[in-house]
């Protein structure tokens, strides 16, 4: 029998990666509200009225944070019920394919790739142990739509993750755990404001305009406006719960239509 939609998610354990800004901060409100036990990390301090249960202050980017955020988890709680790979984004610089050295690449893959295949790695086995679990992943529409400018790498290491994301859910599938990804598009949060600000001021135009001419780089979103975060966590607040319980396997877009293909 479902729960009442209010606590969907009572007694479920959930991990957050990046859970301190923008969609992760959207995803651990949602989850808690429903009543679910969060744990989140983040490189940063937890930040003031975080709701998580659990904070562990870890850079998700590397096997040590890895083992750090496994660690504190399953000595919390012993067991783990759901899993959202929120952790990503891009710090390469702009310019193309020609200024995307090495160690770029490597730091691009590690955020974007890696953090989640090296912690499904160390939590999944406890899943499986109890034959239950759902695994988020959170990709990204520039798997489909790669922008070369400065975020090509970004790009690629999403689809990588996309594609690692099916192949888990095939295998682990029979074995109790649903895995799907969920791939945002343009998303305004409290970090992309700084940005169309500073556009604004360097272009002459208001903020509506600069936000516009962000939405027409990516070929335009039909229903006229970017997603909030909270729409993001809503969706994935769903696909968690066991109202989707036949759900799996696959991946979610929700861009606004930015994608104009089927």
């Amino acid at each position: 029998m479902l729960r009442p939609f209010g606590d969907e998610l009572s007694g479920k354990v959930v991990v957050v990666t990046g859970g301190s800004q923008g969609i992760g901060a959207a995803i651990v409100a949602r989850l808690t509200a429903a009543g679910a036990k969060v744990a989140t990390t983040a490189r940063s301090s937890r930040p003031s009225g975080d709701p998580s249960d659990l904070f562990v202050q870890a850079d998700a980017t590397t096997a040590d944070g890895i083992r750090a955020v496994s660690g504190a988890v399953l000595d919390r709680y012993g067991r783990v019920d759901i899993m959202v790979h929120n952790v990503g984004g891009s710090s390469a610089p702009a310019g193309g394919f020609a200024v995307l050295e090495d160690a770029v690449w490597q730091r691009e893959l590690d955020l974007n790739f890696l953090s989640a295949v090296r912690l499904d790695r160390a939590l999944l086995p406890a899943m499986l142990a109890q034959r239950s679990g759902v695994i988020i992943h959170v990709t990204s529409i520039q798997r489909t739509l790669p922008l070369y400018q400065a975020t090509l790498a970004y790009a690629a290491a999403k689809a990588a993750l996309t594609t690692y994301s099916k192949g888990l859910a095939k295998e682990v599938g029979p074995k109790g755990v649903r895995v799907m990804a969920v791939a945002p598009g343009y998303t305004e949060t409290a970090n992309t404001l700084p940005f169309i600000q500073r556009l604004a001021a360097g272009s002459g135009v208001d903020e509506s305009a600069a936000r516009q001419s962000i939405m027409d780089a990516l070929g335009g979103i039909p229903i006229g406006r970017p997603n909030t975060p909270e729409e993001v966590a809503e969706l994935i607040a769903f696909l968690v719960s066991d109202r989707a319980a036949s759900i799996h396997g696959t991946e979610y877009v929700i861009d606004g239509g930015t994608i104009p293909t089927i």
